[in-house]
């Protein structure tokens, strides 16, 4: 069984090197004594959410510290391919929902989407607090699927952001019932055309529980994103962005076991 994970801060690992000691502070280290009662002996892994692990050993454990003994550090290397989840504001919470379960499954980035059919609307304060919440249920999902990397949850955009963010993007998909390619074809197509080497990033575009707009569509396609069909059933504004993560991960080699 793999070992529980705690958060530092980004860049809190940088000096480790095996057989240092490391203490955590504040409330990941109230969560590890208090909550999952770790005790001197018990082996532990500390991810600084940008790619930092440290394996180790737990010293002691206090309230508020947790000291860990460094046997191992290492560099978790980001995908060459980048998901990232455009979600579109959805009630009912379906919409967190999405960005919790995604992150598990691997999804690299989360943009909320203001679309033009989202009923939910984030507005001054609101905005700020519904983002902090989402960075927080990331946060929480990343730390459950025990990863090193905590995804962003980048500033919530309308319809005229989120068309630049697609112009900008290598591969943009918007997830619709009415499109006619599968979204495993589009994906093997790209990938196969795809030239240079660096990072590339794909977005995947999920609208509200009521569509997303003709208009919207044709806006977004006008700047380079392409529609596809992710199966033969309408799946609910919580479920497609999951499904397309796996989908894409797996047809994008993501998930595929390592060199060795």
């Amino acid at each position: 069984m793999s070992n529980p994970v705690f958060f530092s801060a980004a860049g809190s690992l940088d000096q480790m090197v095996p057989g240092r000691r490391f203490v955590l502070e504040g409330p990941e280290a109230r969560h590890a004594a208090t909550v999952k009662r770790l005790a001197p002996g018990e082996s532990v892994d500390i991810a600084d959410g940008a790619g930092k692990r440290l394996t180790g050993t737990v010293i002691s454990a206090q309230p508020a510290e947790l000291t860990v003994e460094c046997s191992a550090l290492a560099v978790e290397e980001r995908p060459d391919v980048r998901l990232v989840l455009v979600q579109a504001l959805a009630k009912g919470d379906r919409d967190e929902l999405a960005a919790e379960t995604a992150t598990e499954l691997g999804i690299d980035a989360v943009i909320p989407w203001q679309s033009e059919r989202s009923i939910v609307r984030w507005k001054g304060e609101r905005a700020a607090k519904s983002h902090a919440k989402w960075q927080s249920v990331v946060a929480a999902a990343a730390k459950q699927a025990r990863r090193a990397w905590i995804p962003e949850v980048r500033a919530a955009v309308d319809t005229q952001g989120l068309a630049a963010a697609v112009a900008s993007a290598d591969l943009a998909v918007i997830l619709h019932e009415d499109a006619v390619r599968p979204l495993r074809s589009v994906l093997e197509a790209w990938q196969d055309s795809a030239t240079g080497t660096g990072p590339r990033e794909v977005l995947l575009i999920v609208g509200p529980e009521g569509g997303i707009s003709p208009r919207e569509v044709t806006r977004l396609c006008d700047v380079g994103a392409v529609t596809a069909l992710l199966g033969h059933h309408v799946l609910r504004s919580s479920t497609a962005g999951p499904a397309a993560v796996v989908l894409a991960s797996d047809v994008l080699g993501r998930w595929a076991a390592p060199a060795g």
